[in-house]
């Protein structure tokens, strides 16, 4: 479904007015988001923003969580009516693992998560293999990043409880911290300007980028397919001279099973128009009409209100 793709690849959307004379009513909605420290944060306060500036009749209040792992059961319980969830645990909602498949559905994609390690720019870390039996950190137990990790570290063979010495932390923040301290050999995490890589990066120290590498890659993708291949560019941090290969996956805004069909509509219509009008912000760059059609495994995931808009569209 993905083949390799650079972060700063963004497609362009179509987009079309709303019908004449269709006037919106005034809308509640609570976003599940995630613990401070994070891009999540970042992307949802840009998303509450940029629908704000479009749509003054919807108001979406942001409920911090400690991650995608609590978004989807806050959703599944209905506390919250959208939720940002990580492409791994979104593939694990999807498929039906643990729970009823098809309840939750997708109203966009928000940005492609590429993963890797960060470590300090004169540690001895060059390779995944060489981390194993060093102290790791995997963030948040149950966050993306965790997840993540998890796919990543079981296809090519290891254990990430077992074969390194796991770290689980209360806050995003505490990574860092770990690794420039000398607590923890490499942090996990992912994503463009990822917050925690950037610390590390802009220290005193610098930093070294770990990722899979190509046989690597290659086994994980086998084994779990819906795994994408993944470039991080270039320069995206400090002393990062040359792109970086790895694997990774979309993220998503997911609702809840009932939320209303012409609410569905409505959001995708109100991106459509932020794009169009040039408000979408480097945090919502990816969350367009065309990205979520390519990263999406197959049509009937989407909240059917963005379904029909998309049709509306010409797009599906």
């Amino acid at each position: 479904m993905f083949g390799r793709r650079s972060l700063l690849s963004i497609l362009p959307a179509a987009v079309v007015a709303a019908p004449a004379g269709a006037r919106a009513q005034s809308a509640q909605l609570i976003l599940g988001t995630a613990a401070p420290g994070g891009t999540f944060v970042l992307y949802a306060q840009a998303l509450i923003d940029t629908l704000r500036a479009v749509d003054a009749l919807l108001e979406i209040k942001g409920r911090p969580s400690k991650g995608s792992g609590e978004n989807v059961r806050l959703l599944e319980a209905g506390d919250v009516d959208l939720a940002l969830v990580s492409g791994e645990v979104a593939h694990e909602v999807i498929a039906g693992f643990n729970r009823p498949a098809g309840k939750l559905k997708v109203v966009t994609v928000m940005y492609s998560t590429p993963g890797m390690f960060v470590v300090l720019a004169d540690s001895r870390y060059r390779s995944i293999l060489e981390l194993k039996g060093r102290p790791v950190v995997w963030n948040l137990k149950g966050s993306g990043f965790a997840v993540q990790a998890h796919y990543v570290m079981a296809g090519i063979g290891l254990d990430m409880d077992k074969d390194f010495e796991p770290i689980y932390t209360e806050e995003l923040a505490d990574g860092p911290a770990m690794v420039l301290d000398g607590r923890a050999a490499a942090l996990w995490g992912g994503g463009l300007r990822w917050p925690g890589f950037v610390t590390v990066a802009n220290s005193p120290r610098g930093a070294r980028f770990v990722a899979p590498n190509a046989e690597e890659s290659q086994r994980i993708r086998a084994r779990y397919p819906f795994m994408a291949e993944l470039t991080v560019p270039a320069r995206t941090y400090v002393g990062q001279y040359d792109p970086i290969d790895t694997v990774g996956t979309w993220s998503f805004v997911l609702a809840r099973a009932d939320l209303d069909d012409s609410i569905g509509r409505r959001l995708a219509m109100d991106l459509a128009k932020a794009e169009r009008n040039g408000l979408l912000t480097k945090h919502l760059a990816q969350s367009t009409a065309r990205n979520t059609l390519s990263a999406i495994p197959r049509r009937d995931v989407l909240q059917p209100g963005v379904a029909k808009y998309y049709r509306e569209l010409g797009l599906i």
